[in-house]
């Protein structure tokens, strides 16, 4: 057996100290898991999270040297969004808070992009936000840490700088639902697979970028990601 049209090339990010990459299989994305920015954004108290989803290929990894993203298309407001990335490396359903944290394979630091102008015009209409997050290149993420067997990381300082001034600062210890947490409850929605990458949520401070602007970001412990947007 063959295939019609030749298989697209394998979503994959780079794993930190190797030439081995980490294959994309899905991304996750849990919504408002910092307080301040639940509260920027409207929420309010611990609720439940909510989760979206964006394409494999979604996921943009950097090379070395001086990377440069394509501006997206069919927007005039983008933003930008820092959040810790966990690497899923084994399967799971269904599991407790415990359990589903042995599944982190890795982690690593990146960025959700957001057409909000999209996003606003769907939130007004009831529409689904495919178009204001899962478009091309809308999830950079670095290199991936490895784990070897250690929890991923409950504290450290996560920021987002753009053109050497600071947007975003929080520390993960803030995070409304822990890894574990944010797990558990997405293996009671899917079956976790080795390949998934789960964006943890953002830090208050989320706001525009444009064209040329050049942005930073961190994850104590974990990693840097830097990129800068075309002009064109």
């Amino acid at each position: 057996m063959g295939y019609v049209i030749a298989p697209p090339p394998q979503a994959a990010i780079a794993v930190l100290g190797t030439a081995d990459r980490f294959p994309v299989r899905r991304i996750y994305c849990v919504g408002r898991n910092y307080a301040e920015h639940a509260r920027e954004m409207g929420g309010d108290g611990r609720e439940a999270p909510f989760f979206f989803a964006k394409p494999a290929d979604a996921a943009w990894n950097p090379e070395a040297g001086h990377p440069v993203l394509p501006f997206p298309v069919a927007t005039s407001d983008l933003h930008h969004e820092v959040e810790l990335v966990v690497a899923v490396g084994a399967r799971g359903a269904r599991l407790d808070p415990r359990r589903a944290a042995a599944l982190a394979w890795g982690c690593a630091v990146g960025v959700d992009l957001t057409r909000r102008d999209l996003q606003q015009v769907a939130k007004e209409k009831s529409r689904p936000w495919e178009t204001a997050k899962g478009f091309d290149r809308s999830a950079p993420v670095g290199a991936l840490r490895p784990l070897a067997g250690s929890p991923a990381p409950a504290a450290g300082r996560i920021a987002l700088s753009v053109n050497g001034a600071l947007r975003q600062e929080g520390d993960l210890s803030q995070m409304i639902w822990g890894v574990g947490e944010i797990l558990s409850h997405l293996s009671g929605l899917f079956e976790l697979m080795p390949g998934d990458l789960v964006f943890t949520g953002t830090p208050a401070g989320v706001g525009p970028i444009g064209r040329g602007d050049e942005v930073s970001c961190s994850v104590e412990g974990v990693g840097e990601l830097r990129f800068s947007l075309s002009r064109d």
